[in-house]
């Protein structure tokens, strides 16, 4: 019969929830320069990731770290989908590495790791709003 460990859900759910926290400082930067990719998109990105490390350390599998491992070119799958090329013009590079690296914070919650997602977020969230500055504006 299936037995729940309340404890263990309770720190797997917190786990969840923190990562889509540090998904959503990494999207609010996006979003509020009207991207098309903002919080929910990266809450979720980070969400999945965490999802899927949580239930990868808990399966009763010859080598867990495979799901895991599958992210990243889950990930990477998603990623292509946004790159788009125009004549002279590469578009959607930033968002796809930006996901790509918002699953390694989700998976880096998951994992029960603490300061290096958080660090990763902030670091993420400033580069992205790096772009904004008047200094590295690219001339149009």
């Amino acid at each position: 019969m299936f037995e729940l460990d309340w404890a263990l859900e309770f720190s797997m759910t917190g786990r969840l929830l923190f990562a889509g926290f540090l998904g959503a400082l990494i999207g609010l930067e996006r979003e509020l320069h009207k991207n098309s990719a903002g919080i929910r998109t990266y809450a979720a990105i980070s969400m999945g990731a965490c999802t899927f490390g949580l239930v990868s350390m808990h399966v009763d599998a010859p080598d867990p770290t495979r799901i895991a491992a599958q992210v990243v070119s889950g990930i990477g799958f998603i990623g292509a989908g946004i790159i788009f090329k125009s004549e002279d013009k590469i578009s959607g590079l930033t968002t796809a590495a930006t996901i790509w690296a918002t699953a390694a914070v989700g998976l880096a919650v998951a994992f029960k790791m603490l300061l290096l997602p958080v660090l990763s977020a902030v670091l993420l969230f400033g580069l992205l709003a790096l772009h904004h500055l008047p200094i590295l504006k690219q001339k149009e």
